[in-house]
């Protein structure tokens, strides 16, 4: 049960930011997390919880030294610029983003979140006369209204609509439905797919899907978008989805793990082309904050750490060790109470029959010091996103609280 402080601040979430986030906070507890490092969480009542959430921000985990003296060390000599001057930290982030990007991708427009950088994609598309959104069924590519019109989920989109016109969504993984939308001439299309679906519950498209995306593209002139947000700078236990087969996206877009752990930030990765019209005009497409140095600090500091200490390779080692290990716990225990146990490097999800047995799992999974996430786009799946720093205690915390979750359940929900 919450304590004192967890109290006050549901109080204070449901005053001042949002009443249903502070029930929520209550409904897991009200437990009040106050600092993090390395793969754990720390909350009020003095109780380390095993971080297999955040959204997939933390695969360098959290704090990480080099990280945090970048930023530190930025924040003070120039934290914020004034956006007249050169900059070093946005020059030397966007050079180490493109040494890692796809080849080709040669080009970088940083941005505060995700979906700002799907917003900057599709400005980048508009800018070459493709105004029709092509995206897929249960995507997810942020709430802004631009990117809201290519998610591909009903329940977000119909309370804003009507969003951006001519946008079609076609089942994901499906490539002769993507070329029947597109046409033989889609030279005003813009298409938006992720190589796995995370939101959609961690739906992992058949082998060539990418590939086929690519060509269907090409073929008919339309622009490619792909949503690394996600799943880029090693999730899958590869540098980006695209490599997985070898295709380069007119566009691509990073986030989440591009900010360490410490600062906000996404962006844009471009090809030349792609770019002119932000090449021949610097003030297009401008932002504020955009590649702040304190973010660019972050994001520099974040990719020479998954470089140097080989987290994408840990990444796929881990996932493959954490993927057996949940299938076992399911087939011990609670096979009747799970559809699947699905992913790719340390983004993984296990589909529960229904949403309330997913539910259940959080909550047996946190009183067991694990944080884990829902899948907002499918309200069955749990999502795990563990860090690529876990050690060996920390697997074998996180083996022992699946193990124990997955008997809760069964115990309490048998087999008929």
């Amino acid at each position: 049960m919450a304590g004192t402080e967890g109290r006050e601040i549901a109080r204070l979430y449901k005053r001042h930011l949002s009443r249903g986030r502070g029930k929520l906070g209550e409904m897991f507890g009200g437990q009040v997390e106050v600092a993090s490092a390395g793969s754990w969480v720390r909350t009020e009542d003095g109780r380390s919880h095993l971080n297999c959430g955040g959204y997939g921000v933390f695969l360098a985990g959290a704090c990480h030294p080099r990280i945090v003296a970048a930023v530190e060390q930025q924040l003070r000599t120039n934290p914020l610029a004034t956006r007249l001057l050169l900059e070093p930290r946005a020059a030397h982030a966007a050079a180490a983003l493109t040494r890692v990007a796809p080849t080709g991708l040669a080009r970088v427009h940083f941005t505060n979140s995700g979906a700002e950088a799907v917003e900057t994609a599709l400005k980048l598309a508009r800018s070459r006369g493709h105004r029709r959104i092509v995206s897929t069924t249960g995507g997810f590519h942020g709430k802004t209204l631009g990117a809201l019109s290519a998610t591909g989920k009903p329940f977000y989109r119909d309370p804003f609509t009507p969003l951006l016109p001519d946008t079609t969504h076609v089942p994901y993984g499906d490539a002769d439905a993507l070329r029947e939308a597109l046409g033989a001439d889609a030279g005003d299309a813009v298409v938006v797919v992720e190589p796995v679906q995370s939101e959609a519950g961690v739906l992992v498209p058949p082998e060539g899907y990418l590939k086929e995306v690519a060509a269907a593209c090409s073929a008919s002139g339309a622009f490619f978008v792909l949503d690394e947000v996600m799943t880029g700078l090693g999730r899958l236990g590869a540098w980006w989805g695209a490599d997985r087969e070898g295709v380069t996206p007119d566009v691509l877009l990073v986030g989440k793990a591009l900010s360490g752990g410490v600062v906000p930030v996404a962006a844009a990765v471009a090809t030349a082309e792609a770019f002119a019209a932000f090449d021949r005009d610097p003030f297009l497409h401008t932002s504020t904050f955009s590649a702040a140095p304190l973010a660019m600090a972050a994001a520099e500091a974040a990719i020479g750490v998954i470089e140097d200490e080989g987290l994408v390779e840990r990444a796929a080692l881990l996932g493959r060790r954490i993927l057996a290990g949940l299938r076992a716990a399911v087939a011990r225990h609670c096979p009747h109470l799970v559809r699947e146990v699905r992913g790719l490097g340390l983004l993984i999800g296990v589909e529960f029959d229904d949403a309330g047995l997913a539910g259940e799992f959080l909550l047996e999974l946190l009183a067991r010091d694990v944080i884990a996430n829902h899948s907002l786009n499918a309200h069955t799946v749990v999502r795990l996103t563990p860090p690529a720093v876990l050690g060996e205690p920390e697997l074998d915390h996180l083996d022992d609280a699946l193990d124990g979750a997955f008997r809760a359940l069964a115990q309490r929900f048998p087999a008929a």
